[in-house]
């Protein structure tokens, strides 16, 4: 697999900052204002991309009450029959390509999650760069293998997956000659408690696949994206409403505007924070280093005087000799008078006066 994916010209992996997504999904309410609204939201706050999802009710599943039909798994909308939730959650086809046009003009990267075959030709004349393929969809292996024909990047949630599952989607994509893929950690849980995250499958999707990965967080708050950063994730989606108090199907456990823009601001700060593998120290930290401890006379001495731990001891700061000759210095004679404040020196001890001095800060 790539280990670098690039989207609408954006680069995405190692290198690149995090490419944030803010999904739309249900939170337009059937108002296409609202949705425009929420574009312009999820720009300022700092997201790269918008994402939506296109479905209709008779496309994603039938109209019966059957009891497999019905929603009773502990969710926000049990009650309801699958029919019935995507009557009001789907987002409709007529907007979709106005929307892109008003996102791209925007400086967003559009694209959506299909759900059947009719979605994904629908989606292919209106251009998109790239395909999501939904947790619940990621066993819907024809719809994969249609897309990885496409040759475009893909984008998988593994929320509910086998490792078998994972394995057999990438491989069907692979077998179209699609290496473009993207792993997002996800737990399908709305919202997702926290002690079911599981932020370490990102580092361990990444090693296992060969892939980039990320996150499709369903948390309250900010701190599980943020922290996902640090995981080695390169991908963050999160769902974003304007207010959760206009309701919605998604609305209770997505985030609101400024929330979403100080979960940016947190993402580009851990960035900066991860740095790089290395010893090495910056200037300011170099600098830093003269406050760190060393040698130095802390009783007046005269010449032929014997070094003590009384009259030399390791203080702060590190102008003086290297804390580690202490023991060997102890014992030996002063060469010269030395005030009480004096950072040590090989030339003030007799015997050593021709070594190279090693200070403590060096």
């Amino acid at each position: 697999m790539r280990k670098e994916i690039e989207i609408a010209g954006r680069k995405i992996g190692e290198g690149h900052p995090c490419f944030i997504i803010a999904e739309m999904s249900a939170n337009h309410n059937m108002d296409f204002d609202r949705a425009v609204e929420i574009m312009k939201a999820a720009k300022d706050a700092g997201a790269d991309a918008i994402k939506i999802q296109t479905y209709t009710a008779d496309t994603i599943t039938i109209d019966s009450d059957k009891s497999w039909f019905q929603i009773t798994q502990g969710t926000l909308w049990d009650g309801m029959t699958l029919h019935k939730l995507y009557e009001t959650a789907y987002t409709p086809w007529e907007w979709q390509p106005k929307l892109k046009e008003i996102a791209e003009e925007m400086g967003l990267i559009f694209f959506s999650s299909p759900f059947d075959h009719s979605s994904v030709d629908f989606l292919e004349e209106m251009d998109v760069p790239c395909y999501k393929i939904a947790s619940f969809e990621l066993n819907d292996i024809p719809m994969i293998r249609k897309i990885a024909k496409l040759g475009k990047p893909i984008i998988m949630a593994t929320g509910i997956a086998y490792e078998k599952d994972i394995r057999l989607a990438l491989d069907t994509c692979l077998e179209e000659g699609n290496d473009q893929v993207i792993l997002l950690k996800c737990t399908s849980a709305y919202p997702a408690p926290y002690d079911a995250v599981n932020l370490k499958m990102i580092p361990a999707l990444a090693d296992n696949y060969d892939c980039v990965t990320g996150l499709s967080d369903h948390t309250m708050g900010s701190p599980v994206s943020i922290g996902a950063i640090a995981m080695g994730a390169h991908v963050i989606e999160k769902h974003m409403t304007l207010r959760r108090a206009d309701g919605g199907a998604d609305s209770a456990f997505s985030m609101e505007p400024e929330e979403f823009r100080e979960m940016c601001q947190g993402i580009r700060i851990m960035e900066q924070a991860i740095g790089k593998e290395t010893y090495e120290l910056s200037e300011k930290q170099f600098r830093e280093r003269e406050h760190s401890r060393s040698l130095f006379v802390v009783k007046d001495i005269m010449a032929g005087e014997v070094f003590t731990p009384e009259n030399m001891r390791s203080i702060r700061p590190g102008y003086g000799l290297h804390t580690k000759y202490f023991e060997e210095i102890l014992g030996k004679k002063a060469t010269m008078d030395l005030e009480k404040g004096t950072p040590m020196s090989f030339a003030y001890v007799e015997g050593m006066e021709t070594l190279e001095d090693d200070k403590g800060y060096a």
